[in-house]
């Protein structure tokens, strides 16, 4: 299911995680390290399972790394609104 054309998605998803790590590395100066890593690992994690989705072997996986990288922008919002 490989399509290597130009994805607004994965894009998008990889710029906001270069924005979250300079915003974790800021939250580590502040020595606020729990809410720095859970925002990191959630964050960083939707942009992998978009990717994963990318090369998904049938619709159905598609849709499931889909709906995984949704739950991980919902925790990330979560995190980032605690901040």
């Amino acid at each position: 299911m490989r399509n290597d054309k130009e994805n607004s998605i994965v894009n998008k998803t990889f710029d906001f995680a270069l924005n979250i790590i300079e915003f974790s590395e800021e939250l580590y100066k502040i020595n606020r390290f729990s809410l720095a890593n859970q925002i990191f690992k959630s964050r960083t994690s939707i942009g992998a399972n978009v990717r994963e989705a990318q090369n998904a072997e049938s619709k159905a996986d598609f849709i499931h790394k889909i709906k995984i990288a949704a739950k991980e922008a919902d925790e990330t919002e979560r995190w980032l609104l605690l901040c």
